[in-house]
């Protein structure tokens, strides 16, 4: 990459300058303000753009999105790296789970967004066009919502051409987390990333609304371990860890309205036909009892007792 001044919006970092700022753009009519670092290296290399908050009860990335923006050092960079903490601001403010209360839609399923749609279809459009699109690598930071456990696990998409889905499981791989899933989902950032030829991952850790630093050193640390692996910062390459690749990512989604009684933990091992829980009534008469579909480890689970119809209740990795 050359050495000019590294611009997005309204925001300018030089060459070896650190800027943090809001980019101010219009949402429905009116102002939308989106925090982010610019950190333009000393040195040349690859252009990296981390992203967390699509989700934006997820605390642990967004805590590991700051600390990495307000940490990283321009002066022993080289290359650049823009970092979005927070993409929803008002589902952080409104302590929203899955979805925009703008307009009432999960960010994470209409990338690459649309000027002339909703809230969230605008934001994704301007954040896709004016911040993803920069990247030669994209990492986007989440975790388990506000009513969901889950063990980590890194996703990297199978959209796009052989080279990108080989580079983002590579980018999965030096992560350093031990699960990871090749997924497919329409909407998302990584899907829509992938398309337009960046290799990208979405990185899974923390949840239920607390942020501890065990959760956030593996976002920390694997985007260390990247930035390393791409030489944009010293330490070597890193060493390789073991992994599990999961080939399906397997929701299961509450038919009724009720009450949520799991019958297993995340990170446990299940088998084809498992019994995984029990949605029941008021009185406790069984509503459903879904079955794990395959034999496969829990990723995440959602561990409120509420449940909504069509809410997930869970997703096995196979």
């Amino acid at each position: 990459m050359s050495k000019d001044v590294l611009t997005v919006g309204t925001l300018s970092a030089g060459h070896g300058e650190k800027r943090y700022g809001e980019n101010e753009f219009v949402v429905q009519r009116g102002p939308y303000r989106l925090p982010m670092w610019l950190i333009n290296g000393a040195g040349e290399g690859p252009t990296l753009v981390v992203t967390a908050g699509v989700h934006a009860a997820e605390y642990a990335s967004i805590a590991a999105a700051l600390e990495l923006g307000r940490s990283l050092d321009p002066a022993s960079l080289c290359g650049r790296v823009i970092v979005v903490p927070v993409v929803d601001m008002p589902a952080f403010t409104a302590r929203s789970i899955y979805v925009c209360p703008l307009d009432g839609k999960n960010p994470n399923r209409v990338f690459p967004g649309d000027a002339d749609g909703t809230a969230s279809d605008q934001i994704a459009d301007w954040l896709f066009r004016n911040v993803i699109t920069r990247a030669t690598h994209y990492v986007d930071l989440h975790g388990g919502d506000l009513i969901e456990a889950l063990v980590p696990f890194t996703i990297f998409s199978r959209s796009g051409d052989a080279r990108v889905v080989e580079a983002s499981l590579e980018m999965a791989k030096i992560f350093g987390i031990h699960f990871l899933v090749g997924s497919d989902v329409a909407g998302s950032t990584v899907c829509a990333a992938s398309l337009a030829g960046i290799p990208s991952i979405l990185t899974e850790s923390g949840g239920q609304g607390i942020w501890e630093s065990e959760d956030v050193r593996w976002h920390v640390n694997g985007l260390n371990r990247l930035m390393r692996h791409l030489k944009m910062i010293a330490g070597g390459a890193p060493d390789p860890v073991p992994f599990t690749l999961l080939d399906r990512f397997l929701w299961l989604r509450s038919d009724h309205a009720g009450f949520w009684y799991p019958a297993v933990a995340v990170n446990e091992t299940v088998k084809a036909g498992q019994n995984l829980g029990c949605v029941k009534d008021c009185e406790g008469r069984a509503l459903q009892t879904p079955a794990s579909p395959a034999d496969g480890t829990v990723l995440f689970i959602v561990s409120s007792l509420a449940i909504n119809k069509g809410d997930p209740l869970l997703a096995v990795g196979a």
